[in-house]
Protein backbone atom coordinates (compact mmCIF):
# COMPACT_ATOMS: atom_id res chain seq x y z
CA UNK A 1 0.00 0.00 0.00
CA UNK A 2 1.04 3.45 -0.49
CA UNK A 3 0.64 4.17 2.96
CA UNK A 4 1.08 1.99 6.24
CA UNK A 5 -1.49 1.58 9.40
CA UNK A 6 0.38 -0.02 12.07
CA UNK A 7 -1.84 -0.94 15.49
CA UNK A 8 0.85 -1.41 18.77
CA UNK A 9 1.11 -5.27 19.80
CA UNK A 10 -0.84 -6.60 16.38
CA UNK A 11 1.56 -5.82 13.51
CA UNK A 12 5.22 -5.46 13.68
CA UNK A 13 7.81 -5.03 10.63
CA UNK A 14 6.04 -2.52 8.79
CA UNK A 15 7.20 -0.66 6.06
CA UNK A 16 7.38 3.04 5.52
CA UNK A 17 5.55 4.80 2.81
CA UNK A 18 7.48 6.04 -0.33
CA UNK A 19 6.64 8.56 -2.51
CA UNK A 20 4.80 7.40 -5.23
CA UNK A 21 4.94 3.52 -4.24
CA UNK A 22 2.79 1.21 -4.83
CA UNK A 23 -0.13 3.49 -6.81
CA UNK A 24 -3.31 1.32 -7.71
CA UNK A 25 -5.72 4.53 -8.52
CA UNK A 26 -5.26 8.12 -7.66
CA UNK A 27 -8.81 8.31 -5.94
CA UNK A 28 -8.47 5.85 -3.54
CA UNK A 29 -5.55 5.53 -1.40
CA UNK A 30 -6.97 6.89 1.63
CA UNK A 31 -9.18 3.91 1.21
CA UNK A 32 -6.50 1.39 1.43
CA UNK A 33 -5.42 2.23 4.69
CA UNK A 34 -9.04 2.05 6.40
CA UNK A 35 -7.99 -1.48 7.20
CA UNK A 36 -5.21 -2.85 9.21
CA UNK A 37 -2.89 -5.49 8.37
CA UNK A 38 -0.41 -6.45 5.05
CA UNK A 39 -0.92 -9.56 2.61
CA UNK A 40 -3.14 -10.55 -0.50
CA UNK A 41 -6.62 -11.59 -0.05
CA UNK A 42 -9.13 -12.01 -2.23
CA UNK A 43 -11.32 -9.29 -3.59
CA UNK A 44 -15.03 -9.47 -2.77
CA UNK A 45 -15.36 -8.93 -6.94
CA UNK A 46 -13.38 -12.00 -6.73
CA UNK A 47 -15.70 -13.90 -4.69
CA UNK A 48 -18.99 -12.88 -6.45
CA UNK A 49 -16.93 -14.22 -9.64
CA UNK A 50 -15.95 -17.17 -8.38
CA UNK A 51 -19.43 -18.40 -7.19
CA UNK A 52 -21.23 -17.10 -10.39
CA UNK A 53 -18.92 -19.16 -12.43
CA UNK A 54 -19.42 -22.34 -10.49
CA UNK A 55 -22.82 -22.05 -9.97
CA UNK A 56 -23.71 -21.77 -13.53
CA UNK A 57 -22.91 -22.72 -17.17
CA UNK A 58 -19.95 -21.08 -18.66
CA UNK A 59 -21.25 -19.99 -21.63
CA UNK A 60 -24.11 -18.55 -19.60
CA UNK A 61 -24.15 -14.60 -19.05
CA UNK A 62 -24.13 -13.55 -15.49
CA UNK A 63 -27.16 -12.14 -13.81
CA UNK A 64 -27.70 -9.54 -11.31
CA UNK A 65 -28.36 -11.43 -8.10
CA UNK A 66 -28.32 -14.87 -6.68
CA UNK A 67 -31.62 -14.71 -5.54
CA UNK A 68 -32.56 -18.14 -5.68
CA UNK A 69 -29.68 -19.29 -3.65
CA UNK A 70 -29.75 -17.02 -0.65
CA UNK A 71 -32.63 -16.89 1.73
CA UNK A 72 -34.04 -13.29 2.72
CA UNK A 73 -31.70 -11.59 4.78
CA UNK A 74 -35.19 -10.35 7.21
CA UNK A 75 -35.00 -14.03 8.82
CA UNK A 76 -35.04 -13.87 12.23
CA UNK A 77 -33.09 -15.46 14.35
CA UNK A 78 -30.44 -12.88 12.97
CA UNK A 79 -27.09 -15.69 13.10
CA UNK A 80 -24.54 -14.44 14.92
CA UNK A 81 -22.00 -14.11 12.28
CA UNK A 82 -24.60 -11.02 10.73
CA UNK A 83 -26.14 -9.80 14.38
CA UNK A 84 -22.06 -8.87 15.13
CA UNK A 85 -22.02 -6.36 12.46
CA UNK A 86 -25.15 -4.84 13.86
CA UNK A 87 -26.33 -1.76 14.12
CA UNK A 88 -23.91 -0.17 11.95
CA UNK A 89 -24.22 -2.23 9.22
CA UNK A 90 -28.07 -3.07 9.17
CA UNK A 91 -29.68 -5.68 7.31
CA UNK A 92 -31.35 -5.48 3.91
CA UNK A 93 -33.85 -7.72 2.61
CA UNK A 94 -32.49 -8.85 -0.91
CA UNK A 95 -35.55 -6.83 -2.51
CA UNK A 96 -34.84 -4.08 -1.25
CA UNK A 97 -31.17 -3.63 -2.53
CA UNK A 98 -30.90 -0.93 -5.07
CA UNK A 99 -29.10 -1.78 -8.46
CA UNK A 100 -25.55 -0.71 -8.37
CA UNK A 101 -23.85 -0.90 -11.97
CA UNK A 102 -20.17 -1.64 -11.60
CA UNK A 103 -18.12 1.08 -13.57
CA UNK A 104 -14.79 0.22 -12.46
CA UNK A 105 -12.24 -0.72 -9.83
CA UNK A 106 -10.86 1.75 -7.85
CA UNK A 107 -8.39 -0.32 -5.60
CA UNK A 108 -7.96 -3.74 -3.91
CA UNK A 109 -6.78 -3.17 -0.60
CA UNK A 110 -5.19 -5.58 2.42
CA UNK A 111 -9.05 -6.09 3.61
CA UNK A 112 -11.26 -5.59 0.53
CA UNK A 113 -12.01 -3.98 -2.67
CA UNK A 114 -13.67 -0.66 -4.09
CA UNK A 115 -15.95 0.13 -6.48
CA UNK A 116 -16.52 2.58 -8.79
CA UNK A 117 -20.20 2.27 -9.30
CA UNK A 118 -23.78 4.29 -10.84
CA UNK A 119 -26.87 3.91 -8.51
CA UNK A 120 -29.27 3.64 -11.46
CA UNK A 121 -32.18 4.70 -9.15
CA UNK A 122 -30.08 8.11 -8.57
CA UNK A 123 -28.07 8.27 -11.37
CA UNK A 124 -25.36 9.00 -9.46
CA UNK A 125 -21.72 7.95 -8.89
CA UNK A 126 -20.78 6.33 -5.88
CA UNK A 127 -17.42 4.75 -4.46
CA UNK A 128 -18.44 1.41 -2.47
CA UNK A 129 -15.96 -0.47 -0.81
CA UNK A 130 -16.62 -4.11 0.10
CA UNK A 131 -15.31 -6.05 2.50
CA UNK A 132 -15.61 -9.45 3.68
CA UNK A 133 -16.77 -10.03 7.09
CA UNK A 134 -14.34 -12.86 7.63
CA UNK A 135 -11.12 -10.91 7.48
CA UNK A 136 -12.36 -7.89 10.14
CA UNK A 137 -13.23 -11.30 12.49
CA UNK A 138 -9.65 -13.30 11.51
CA UNK A 139 -7.79 -9.18 12.39
CA UNK A 140 -9.60 -8.50 15.59
CA UNK A 141 -10.77 -5.05 13.88
CA UNK A 142 -14.48 -5.46 14.53
CA UNK A 143 -14.53 -2.60 17.34
CA UNK A 144 -12.88 -0.53 15.09
CA UNK A 145 -14.95 -1.29 11.78
CA UNK A 146 -18.31 -0.13 13.76
CA UNK A 147 -16.50 3.07 15.25
CA UNK A 148 -15.68 4.23 11.68
CA UNK A 149 -19.34 4.09 10.78
CA UNK A 150 -20.27 5.21 13.74
CA UNK A 151 -18.25 8.35 13.91
CA UNK A 152 -19.00 9.15 10.03
CA UNK A 153 -22.36 9.04 10.95
CA UNK A 154 -21.67 11.32 13.41
CA UNK A 155 -19.82 14.41 10.96
CA UNK A 156 -21.45 16.78 8.81
CA UNK A 157 -18.94 18.84 7.22
CA UNK A 158 -18.33 20.71 3.58
CA UNK A 159 -14.79 19.22 4.31
CA UNK A 160 -15.29 16.01 4.80
CA UNK A 161 -16.05 12.99 2.70
CA UNK A 162 -19.59 11.75 3.82
CA UNK A 163 -21.05 8.74 4.70
CA UNK A 164 -23.85 8.16 1.94
CA UNK A 165 -24.96 4.24 3.26
CA UNK A 166 -23.42 1.15 5.32
CA UNK A 167 -24.94 -2.43 5.27
CA UNK A 168 -24.41 -6.07 5.08
CA UNK A 169 -24.77 -8.95 3.16
CA UNK A 170 -24.09 -12.65 4.36
CA UNK A 171 -20.48 -12.56 3.41
CA UNK A 172 -19.52 -8.63 3.13
CA UNK A 173 -20.13 -5.61 4.72
CA UNK A 174 -20.31 -2.81 2.54
CA UNK A 175 -19.63 1.01 3.07
CA UNK A 176 -20.87 3.13 -0.20
CA UNK A 177 -19.57 7.11 -0.21
CA UNK A 178 -19.66 10.41 -2.67
CA UNK A 179 -17.42 9.75 -5.90
CA UNK A 180 -13.96 12.14 -6.25
CA UNK A 181 -12.49 11.33 -8.89
CA UNK A 182 -8.68 12.52 -7.49
CA UNK A 183 -7.06 13.25 -4.08
CA UNK A 184 -3.95 15.30 -3.15
CA UNK A 185 -1.22 13.22 -3.05
CA UNK A 186 -2.01 12.73 -7.10
CA UNK A 187 -2.14 16.09 -7.53
CA UNK A 188 1.27 16.63 -5.59
CA UNK A 189 2.62 13.88 -7.23
CA UNK A 190 1.87 15.34 -10.98
CA UNK A 191 2.64 18.87 -10.49
CA UNK A 192 5.07 19.48 -7.20
CA UNK A 193 5.35 21.91 -5.08
CA UNK A 194 2.01 24.45 -4.62
CA UNK A 195 2.07 27.95 -4.70
CA UNK A 196 1.29 29.70 -1.19
CA UNK A 197 -1.50 31.18 -2.09
CA UNK A 198 -3.10 27.83 -2.51
CA UNK A 199 -1.44 26.41 0.47
CA UNK A 200 -2.89 29.10 2.29
CA UNK A 201 -6.54 27.71 1.09
CA UNK A 202 -5.68 24.22 1.72
CA UNK A 203 -4.82 24.87 5.28
CA UNK A 204 -7.30 27.41 6.57
CA UNK A 205 -9.80 24.19 5.12
CA UNK A 206 -7.92 21.88 7.13
CA UNK A 207 -7.83 23.96 10.09
CA UNK A 208 -12.02 23.84 10.26
CA UNK A 209 -12.34 20.68 9.75
CA UNK A 210 -9.79 19.77 12.04
CA UNK A 211 -11.08 21.93 14.78
CA UNK A 212 -14.55 20.83 14.09
CA UNK A 213 -13.71 17.02 14.66
CA UNK A 214 -11.47 17.84 17.78
CA UNK A 215 -14.22 19.44 18.98
CA UNK A 216 -16.48 16.55 19.28
CA UNK A 217 -13.84 14.43 20.84
CA UNK A 218 -12.59 12.94 17.73
CA UNK A 219 -9.03 12.64 16.83
CA UNK A 220 -8.64 11.42 13.11
CA UNK A 221 -5.29 9.84 13.16
CA UNK A 222 -4.40 9.98 9.73
CA UNK A 223 -3.99 13.43 8.50
CA UNK A 224 -1.96 12.54 5.12
CA UNK A 225 -2.40 13.64 1.46
CA UNK A 226 -3.87 10.44 -0.02
CA UNK A 227 -7.04 11.06 2.62
CA UNK A 228 -7.92 14.19 1.18
CA UNK A 229 -10.13 13.73 -2.02
CA UNK A 230 -10.28 17.27 -4.20
CA UNK A 231 -14.41 17.75 -5.32
CA UNK A 232 -15.10 19.28 -8.70
CA UNK A 233 -14.18 22.48 -7.52
CA UNK A 234 -11.29 21.81 -5.90
CA UNK A 235 -12.19 22.21 -2.73
CA UNK A 236 -10.92 19.29 -0.36
CA UNK A 237 -12.72 16.48 1.81
CA UNK A 238 -11.07 15.23 4.48
CA UNK A 239 -11.95 11.22 4.15
CA UNK A 240 -10.35 7.75 5.83
CA UNK A 241 -11.82 7.35 9.40
CA UNK A 242 -10.83 3.79 9.71
CA UNK A 243 -8.15 5.13 12.43
CA UNK A 244 -10.23 7.58 13.82
CA UNK A 245 -11.30 7.18 17.92
CA UNK A 246 -13.65 9.23 20.30
CA UNK A 247 -11.06 10.47 22.78
CA UNK A 248 -12.88 13.33 25.85
CA UNK A 249 -11.13 16.55 26.37
CA UNK A 250 -8.33 15.28 28.88
CA UNK A 251 -7.81 11.63 28.05
CA UNK A 252 -5.01 10.41 26.10
CA UNK A 253 -4.22 7.24 23.66
CA UNK A 254 -1.43 5.22 23.58
CA UNK A 255 -1.79 3.04 20.37
CA UNK A 256 0.65 3.59 17.87
CA UNK A 257 -1.32 3.68 14.43
CA UNK A 258 -1.44 6.16 11.63
CA UNK A 259 1.10 6.38 8.59
CA UNK A 260 4.67 6.92 9.63
CA UNK A 261 5.81 10.01 7.93
CA UNK A 262 2.92 11.61 9.53
CA UNK A 263 2.98 10.59 12.68
CA UNK A 264 3.96 13.15 15.61
CA UNK A 265 6.91 12.09 17.84
CA UNK A 266 4.57 11.20 20.79
CA UNK A 267 2.35 8.77 18.34
CA UNK A 268 5.71 6.92 17.46
CA UNK A 269 7.07 6.55 20.75
CA UNK A 270 3.82 4.82 21.97
CA UNK A 271 1.84 7.68 23.82
CA UNK A 272 0.28 9.06 25.77
CA UNK A 273 -0.63 11.68 23.03
CA UNK A 274 -4.17 13.30 22.17
CA UNK A 275 -5.46 15.58 19.72
CA UNK A 276 -2.66 17.70 19.25
CA UNK A 277 -0.99 14.84 17.18
CA UNK A 278 -3.55 15.47 14.20
CA UNK A 279 -1.52 19.12 13.94
CA UNK A 280 1.62 17.97 13.74
CA UNK A 281 0.52 15.37 10.71
CA UNK A 282 -1.39 19.00 8.75
CA UNK A 283 2.39 20.42 9.35
CA UNK A 284 4.31 17.42 7.73
CA UNK A 285 1.19 17.93 4.91
CA UNK A 286 1.88 21.79 4.13
CA UNK A 287 5.75 21.30 4.25
CA UNK A 288 5.20 18.67 1.94
CA UNK A 289 2.76 20.85 -0.66
CA UNK A 290 5.43 23.41 0.09
CA UNK A 291 8.58 21.78 -0.88
CA UNK A 292 8.01 18.75 -2.69
CA UNK A 293 9.49 16.73 -0.14
CA UNK A 294 8.60 15.47 3.52
CA UNK A 295 9.93 17.02 6.09
CA UNK A 296 12.44 13.46 7.44
CA UNK A 297 12.94 10.86 4.68
CA UNK A 298 10.79 7.60 5.72
CA UNK A 299 12.17 4.94 7.85
CA UNK A 300 11.46 1.01 7.61
CA UNK A 301 9.68 0.86 11.61
CA UNK A 302 8.31 3.22 13.92
CA UNK A 303 11.08 3.36 16.19
CA UNK A 304 13.83 4.14 13.54
CA UNK A 305 11.09 6.58 12.48
CA UNK A 306 11.08 8.35 16.41
CA UNK A 307 14.98 8.81 15.70
CA UNK A 308 14.91 10.08 12.94
CA UNK A 309 11.93 13.07 13.84
CA UNK A 310 13.21 13.59 16.99
CA UNK A 311 17.20 14.25 15.93
CA UNK A 312 16.56 15.69 12.64
CA UNK A 313 15.19 19.33 12.48
CA UNK A 314 13.53 19.71 9.38
CA UNK A 315 14.72 22.97 7.42
CA UNK A 316 12.66 25.40 5.52
CA UNK A 317 14.06 26.29 1.95
CA UNK A 318 15.08 30.17 2.14
CA UNK A 319 12.28 30.59 -1.26
CA UNK A 320 9.37 29.79 0.84
CA UNK A 321 7.48 33.31 2.87
CA UNK A 322 9.07 33.92 6.61
CA UNK A 323 5.36 33.66 7.44
CA UNK A 324 4.67 30.03 6.23
CA UNK A 325 8.06 29.09 7.32
CA UNK A 326 7.18 30.27 10.96
CA UNK A 327 3.74 28.17 10.57
CA UNK A 328 5.39 25.15 9.63
CA UNK A 329 7.85 25.69 12.65
CA UNK A 330 5.13 25.76 14.90
CA UNK A 331 3.18 23.16 13.83
CA UNK A 332 6.07 21.14 13.72
CA UNK A 333 6.99 21.48 17.55
CA UNK A 334 8.18 18.81 19.13
CA UNK A 335 6.52 19.49 22.33
CA UNK A 336 2.90 18.95 21.78
CA UNK A 337 1.98 21.64 24.45
CA UNK A 338 4.02 24.11 22.73
CA UNK A 339 1.97 22.95 19.03
CA UNK A 340 -0.25 25.46 17.27
CA UNK A 341 -3.94 23.61 17.98
CA UNK A 342 -6.89 25.96 18.42
CA UNK A 343 -8.64 27.92 16.11
CA UNK A 344 -8.05 30.80 17.40
CA UNK A 345 -4.23 30.61 17.31
CA UNK A 346 -4.59 30.16 13.26
CA UNK A 347 -7.07 33.02 12.48
CA UNK A 348 -4.53 35.54 13.92
CA UNK A 349 -1.58 33.79 12.36
CA UNK A 350 0.39 35.95 9.75
CA UNK A 351 0.39 33.06 7.25
CA UNK A 352 -3.25 33.21 7.74
CA UNK A 353 -4.25 36.61 8.22
CA UNK A 354 -7.06 38.23 6.37
CA UNK A 355 -8.68 34.35 5.64
CA UNK A 356 -12.39 33.80 5.81
CA UNK A 357 -12.60 30.59 8.57
CA UNK A 358 -16.10 30.21 6.77
CA UNK A 359 -16.54 27.44 4.80
CA UNK A 360 -19.50 28.69 2.80
CA UNK A 361 -17.21 31.74 1.87
CA UNK A 362 -13.79 29.53 1.10
CA UNK A 363 -16.03 27.27 -1.05
CA UNK A 364 -17.69 30.05 -3.14
CA UNK A 365 -14.54 30.51 -5.37
CA UNK A 366 -12.96 27.16 -7.19
CA UNK A 367 -9.48 26.61 -6.31
CA UNK A 368 -7.61 28.47 -9.87
CA UNK A 369 -4.43 26.44 -9.32
CA UNK A 370 -6.37 22.62 -8.95
CA UNK A 371 -8.62 23.73 -12.22
CA UNK A 372 -5.69 24.85 -13.95
CA UNK A 373 -4.02 21.81 -13.63
CA UNK A 374 -6.32 19.26 -14.35
CA UNK A 375 -4.88 18.27 -17.42
CA UNK A 376 -2.15 16.92 -15.55
CA UNK A 377 -4.26 14.71 -13.70
CA UNK A 378 -3.88 10.58 -14.51
CA UNK A 379 -6.68 8.95 -15.48
CA UNK A 380 -8.46 7.60 -12.19
CA UNK A 381 -7.95 4.02 -13.49
CA UNK A 382 -5.17 4.41 -15.78
CA UNK A 383 -2.53 3.12 -13.23
CA UNK A 384 -4.80 0.39 -12.62
CA UNK A 385 -4.25 -2.30 -15.12
CA UNK A 386 -6.62 -5.10 -14.05
CA UNK A 387 -4.51 -7.78 -14.28
CA UNK A 388 -3.91 -6.57 -10.67
CA UNK A 389 -6.63 -8.03 -9.43
CA UNK A 390 -8.39 -11.32 -9.15
CA UNK A 391 -11.06 -10.81 -11.97
CA UNK A 392 -11.61 -8.41 -15.02
CA UNK A 393 -14.64 -6.83 -13.85
CA UNK A 394 -15.56 -5.80 -17.99
CA UNK A 395 -16.22 -9.92 -17.89
CA UNK A 396 -18.89 -9.16 -15.05
CA UNK A 397 -21.58 -8.12 -16.85
CA UNK A 398 -23.32 -4.65 -16.97
CA UNK A 399 -25.40 -4.44 -13.93
CA UNK A 400 -25.00 -6.58 -10.74
CA UNK A 401 -27.37 -6.04 -7.53
CA UNK A 402 -25.39 -5.07 -4.37
CA UNK A 403 -27.22 -7.94 -2.80
CA UNK A 404 -25.48 -10.20 -5.36
CA UNK A 405 -22.13 -9.64 -3.86
CA UNK A 406 -23.09 -11.31 -0.64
Amino acid sequence: MGAVSCRQGQHTGVSAPQKGANIQGPWARGWKSLWYGMGTIRSGVGELWELQWHQRPHQEPLQPALRALEKPLSEWPVPQFMSVFLPEFPMRPVGGQQELKILGLVAKGSFGTVLKVLDCAQKAVFAVKVVPKVKVLQRETLRQCKEEVSIQRQISHPFVHSLGDSWQGKRHLFIMCSYCSMDLYSLWSAVGCFPEASIRLFAAELVLVLCYLHDLGIVHRDVKMENILLDERGHLKLTDFGLSRRLAQGARAYTICGTLQYMAPEVLSGGPYNHTADWWSLGVLLFSLATGKFPVAAERDHLTMLASVTHCEAETPASLSQELSLLLHELLCQNPLHRLRYLHHFQAHPFLRGVAFDPELLQKQPVKFVMETQDTWPSPLGSMPFKDFDCDLESLGHSISADSLL
